[in-house]
């Protein structure tokens, strides 16, 4: 098999302040994110080159993230078919290269009493289950590859204040009592003394599910996998145009028109409204920013008393997500911007920067080596979707998890291979499967293709409320 690139891309400037909710495509061979998995992950494998002429395809997957290659991976692996990735940039630039690598037993952004809360508890026991498998799926996945340095042992989730005790405990009874999970409360003092002296940690929740990943390497790790398995990824492949005739769909590049019988959508916070009818307005892409310091020092480790790698959040809605790394630096992201035009104000790095500060103040003057943001692709209820949205067409698509997609990804990239070869399966019964992404039924008018970045009127408003909730009230 010829692994080689028979078309290199000729690569374009990494544009700082790309926005989806207002640009039309995400680019088209655009470099990657100055990001530190960037820098350490080592060159790309090789890929298949832009697209250079009509081509047909039995499945097009959208996106060469996490989701996009475990889609293909599984394919290949568990249904036999070798699916055609179009990837609008590199491979993997986009949400898989910029997030935080933290990997825990979860999917979307609510809890699991928020679970019971909205469909009931023999529901959240069926939907539990399906997210501890999906963890499962990703522990065999990081198992393949360990050159994704995995750093193992649980997720601690910190209360960044007193009164957010109570609801650690609530949570960790609700695990323990309905789900069955070995939760522990950890005193302030035991936090200090055995994992990390954060100086806003008044106490945590130690979950006993976690795994801290370079995530690029990983991916790249999916990708050589795929390719060996006869996927073919294409980047500089931006999909232009979509059209379906007879049953067949025809994905429009710059490059050529791709055919194919069926379609799987995994573009994440780069989903680009008008990319197909299905996706518009489906999600709300929220920034996040990232940095990593220099490696610290043994007297810097100590005075942080640094000694767990278990990926750790805070307990605000604009959570802080943050662990130590293999190379002994500290890695943490946040908030940021609103619009991708607002993004490389030097104000919002700040702010990340006075909080890394506010929980170790010993690392006041310790140097930033990297610094950057990405898109984070948010459903309306919080849960990500993997879902056929309308029975009648062979499109599919996986989005949707708020921020937890690292693990999950693989889970979901199995799931809609498996819906993609047509093969059934009692798990789409549940909420995450069994219904589309959709915004409330407030006014069609906002919720259609021209009023969505007027949305951010709104997110302005709510961020406000939340650094208010979470600081002061």
């Amino acid at each position: 098999m010829d692994m080689s690139s028979p078309k290199p891309t000729v690569l374009r400037d990494y544009d700082p302040r790309y926005d989806p909710l207002v640009a039309p495509n995400p680019g088209r061979g655009t470099d990657y994110a100055p990001t530190y998995w960037v820098a350490t992950a080592g060159a790309p494998p090789a890929d298949d080159g832009p697209i250079a002429g009509d081509v047909d395809a039995d499945v097009v997957i959208v996106g060469s993230g996490f989701t996009g290659l475990a889609t293909a991976l599984f394919l290949a692996r568990e249904h036999g078919i070798r699916a055609t990735v179009l990837e609008a940039n590199r491979a993997v630039w986009g949400c898989t290269s910029r997030n935080g690598g933290q990997g825990q037993n979860a999917s979307g952004r609510l809890y699991r009493s928020q679970w019971i809360a909205r469909w009931g508890k023999e529901v959240a026991l069926k939907l539990d289950a399906e997210i501890r498998a999906g963890f499962q799926t990703f522990k065999d996945l990081v198992a393949e590859f360990p050159e994704c340095e995995p750093q193992p042992g649980g997720h601690l989730y910190i209360a960044h204040r007193a009164k957010k005790m109570a609801f650690l405990h609530h949570e960790a009874k609700v695990m323990r009592e309905v789900f069955g999970y070995d939760t522990r409360i950890l005193s302030a003092d035991e936090l200090r003394q055995r994992y990390v002296d954060d100086a806003e940690g008044f106490g945590a929740m130690h979950e006993p599910d976690g795994i801290g990943v370079h995530p690029l390497k990983l991916a790249f790790g999916y990708l050589r996998q795929a390719r060996a398995l006869g996927v073919k990824l294409h980047p500089a492949s931006p999909v232009i145009g979509f059209e379906t005739r007879q049953g067949v769909h025809h994905l429009r590049t710059p490059g050529g028109t791709v055919r194919a019988r069926a379609v799987g959508f995994a573009t994440g916070g780069y989903t680009s409204n008008g990319l197909h009818p299905s996706l518009d307005s489906k999600i709300m892409p929220i920034l996040s920013n990232s940095l990593v310091t220099r490696p610290l020092t043994e007297q810097e480790l100590a005075a942080t008393r640094f000694r767990t790698t278990e990926v750790i959040t805070d307990t605000r809605t604009l959570r802080f997500y943050y662990r130590k790394l293999p190379d002994n630096r500290v890695q943490i992201g946040s908030r940021s911007s609103i619009t991708g035009a607002d993004a490389p104000n030097p104000v919002h790095m700040a702010k990340l920067v006075e909080g890394l500060h506010r929980k170790f103040p010993a690392l006041r003057g310790v140097g930033i080596d990297y610094s950057w943001w990405g898109w984070v692709d948010v459903s309306h209820d919080m849960m990500p979707r993997i879902t056929q949205p309308d029975p009648a067409q062979s499109v599919f698509y996986a989005l949707g998890y708020g921020g937890n997609g690292v693990s999950f990804s693989a889970h979901a990239g199995r799931r809609m291979a498996q819906r993609i070869a047509g093969k059934a399966d009692r798990a789409f019964e549940l909420p995450i499967y069994d219904s589309a992404l959709e915004y409330p039924n407030v006014m069609n008018l906002v919720r259609s293709r021209a009023f969505a970045p007027f949305r951010r009127f709104g997110q302005r408003a709510l961020y406000h409320w939340y650094h208010l909730r979470d600081e002061r009230l």
